[in-house]
């Protein structure tokens, strides 16, 4: 298998839309016009608002109009764990930027009353079988339903058991996703992976890191300049299990803050194996949300994100 371990991130830092590059005026002789499949399977489209504004302040207002053409984006996600920790995060941040979500998961819509869940699909698909962690039927999920008109796929499968069971769900079922959103012809894929933590090779031979760094493969090779895989270390915010908040964000802010602030005392030991159990900054689960949306607006976005990568992506898009 080909090893993707040294590909580096590459993305542009969203800066503030300008009008100049967004919108400009065409004077075609007829109005253009796209259906709504046109639209729904398309990254982009135009907008064609007729005007005789030009025209009538030069005194002539039996002129032809002016057809204004803007390229407008449309983005519409399809987010495989949505109603998990991660995922609901990656669905709220992408219907706060006027995103289109929709969400499958074994549990389907959240219990939660946030005005955000109205805004999203959820399709139940009981990907993962609790009781046997095999990846159920991700193999056999209805993709026509799915994915059709979809413009990039995230994915935050995952878990832990045994070496098989771990392979299965975060190598196996990804793999299957991924050749999915290929076949339909997705045009990214986003998978959240994890931190190597600086772990001895034979360390990283367990069936989770290996399940991951499958998938992860998997991505680069069939989305090799759009596929992004994002590698976050302990991942903190308010998780909810069995209906009980976790705040886990209570440990995991002031952990980040300080390691952050003694960085450069710290960094000499960073060449010690498994230094990063200790050393690795946690990341706030919106930080990982948001360098998702920034991927998926992003066409020139690509690669593997690291740590300071994730967050460095996430600080562009909240701005």
């Amino acid at each position: 298998m080909a090893s993707f371990s040294n590909i580096g991130a590459i993305c542009k830092v969203p800066s503030a839309p300008s009008l100049c590059s967004s919108s400009r005026a065409l004077f075609p002789t007829t109005l253009r016009s796209f259906s709504h499949s046109q639209v729904s399977r398309s990254r982009s489209c135009r907008l064609c608002i007729r005007s005789s504004y030009a025209e009538a302040v030069r005194g002539n207002p039996n002129s032809d109009a002016i057809d204004v053409v803007a390229d407008v984006k449309t983005e519409r996600i399809v987010v495989i764990g949505g109603s998990g920790f991660v995922g609901s995060a990656i669905c709220k941040a992408a219907v706060s930027e006027g995103i289109e979500v929709i969400s499958l998961s074994r549990s389907g819509r959240p219990s939660n009353s946030n005005p955000w869940v109205d805004q999203v699909t959820w399709i139940t698909g009981r990907l993962l079988i609790r009781s046997s962690y095999h990846a159920g039927d991700v193999f056999y999920a209805n993709w026509d339903e799915i994915l059709i008109g979809a413009t990039a796929v995230v994915s935050t499968l995952g878990g832990f058991g045994s070496d098989e069971q771990m392979l299965r769900i975060n190598g196996e079922a990804n793999v299957v996703a991924v050749n999915a959103a290929k076949e339909y012809g997705i045009r990214k894929f986003i998978l959240i992976s994890v931190h190597d933590y600086n772990l001895p090779s034979f360390l990283l031979q367990s069936g989770y890191f290996k399940g991951k760094r499958k998938a992860e493969s998997e991505v680069l090779s069939k989305f090799p300049s759009s596929g992004v895989v994002l590698r976050p270390a302990f991942i903190y915010g308010k998780r909810k299990v069995d209906g009980f908040e976790i705040p886990l964000d209570l440990i995991g802010e002031p952990l980040e803050k300080l390691l952050r602030a003694t960085e450069s005392f710290t960094k000499p030991l960073k060449s010690l194996p498994a230094s990063d159990l200790v050393l690795a900054p946690p990341v706030s689960v919106d930080d990982v949300a948001y360098a998702v949306i920034n991927a998926v607006k992003d066409d020139d976005c690509f690669g593997i994100f690291t740590i300071d990568q994730i967050k460095e992506a996430a600080a562009g898009v909240k701005v």
